[in-house]
């Protein structure tokens, strides 16, 4: 078995730490909404405010919500990552507040991943 490197040991532990993370606290479901300059300049801020509102009207408590910057994917901002414990992350493109609302209903609430403006499903790993 070959030795494990400081690298190897690094990914585990973001592995483990962001399984983890949506376990506390009951979190059933983690949303990245990706707020670089280039996600903002696109309109991430009302992805942002619908996701939020939507929140807030449906009353579901195991949802969190993060924001990070750019993925390096610019044209195809405002980006969002929806992490359902258990389920491979979904990255969506193009967001607009009406897809935000859909995807919310549709995807969190129902589990339907909504495959028109689907843009990756899975993590990304470097080996």
């Amino acid at each position: 078995m070959a030795k494990l490197t400081i690298q190897d040991l690094k990914k585990i532990k973001e592995r483990v730490h962001a399984d983890t993370f949506l376990r506390e606290g009951d979190r059933r479901v983690k949303v990245t909404v990706h707020m670089g300059t280039c996600g903002i300049a696109a309109g991430a801020r009302n992805v942002m405010d619908a996701l939020m509102s939507e929140i807030s009207e449906s009353g579901v408590t195991d949802v969190v919500v993060t924001t990070s910057g750019c993925m390096g994917l610019c044209s195809r901002e405002p980006l969002i990552t929806v992490e359902i414990v258990d389920q491979e992350p979904i990255k969506y493109e193009h967001m607009d507040a009406n897809k935000m609302r859909q995807v919310f209903k549709r995807h969190i609430l129902e589990g339907e991943i909504q495959t028109p403006f689907a843009l990756a499903k899975g993590s990304e790993t470097a080996e």
